[in-house]
């Protein structure tokens, strides 16, 4: 039996190449598993469901690599990587980004950066931090997974093709600015 990560990297790719052809919503855990060459009880053994599959496929490919970045102080590094990323695969976060309702794309996304988000801020300054009563570091996390998973889920439905370096550099802009600066500087 191969080892879990060859069977989770296996079954990824075989989800990857069915949400080429057929939205998410449609494919089948047998469908995956037939692809990859598994048995059902096999996909059960790694995910709970096609849902949680594409959340490990979002930590694995974009987030895992930026937690070090964010860590050495590497903010905006860690952005670019993260989107850059995300254009490799371009194709298939988009389909992905069509999904709607309970298990929606963006949901998914948000939780996984604020995931990310609430352990890199709790490293950098402790568990209990607050800069309000009503701040504590898991809202500030949820805040900036809300705007950066909005950020990403415009670019995956825009036609426009920025490039994924120019869409990081203006999250980290608007990120580090006030909105009166981004507005005096519109004018």
């Amino acid at each position: 039996m191969p080892q879990k990560a060859t069977v989770d990297k296996l079954l990824a790719e075989s989800f990857k190449e069915l949400v080429a052809v057929t939205p998410v919503e449609k494919i089948t855990i047998k469908e995956i598993t037939d692809k990859a060459g598994v048995i059902r009880p096999t996909f059960y053994n790694h995910f709970q469901d096609k849902y949680e599959l594409l959340e490990w496929i979002i930590r694995t490919e974009i987030l895992d690599p930026i937690l070090p970045l964010f860590q050495g102080g590497f903010i905006r590094e860690g952005f670019t990587l993260a989107f850059q990323n995300m254009e490799k695969d371009k194709d298939f976060y988009k389909k992905a980004s069509r999904m709607e309702g309970q298990n929606s794309f963006q949901a998914i996304i948000e939780n996984c950066i604020k995931e990310l988000l609430c352990e890199f801020m709790k490293e950098q300054v402790g568990e209990n931090a607050k800069l309000h009563n009503w701040m504590p570091t898991d809202y500030l996390a949820e805040y900036y997974a809300q705007s950066l998973s909005y950020v990403v889920q415009r670019w995956l439905e825009s036609d426009l093709a920025l490039p994924a370096s120019e869409v990081a550099k203006l999250y980290y802009y608007i990120l580090n600015n006030s909105m009166e600066e981004i507005l005096a500087k519109m004018r």
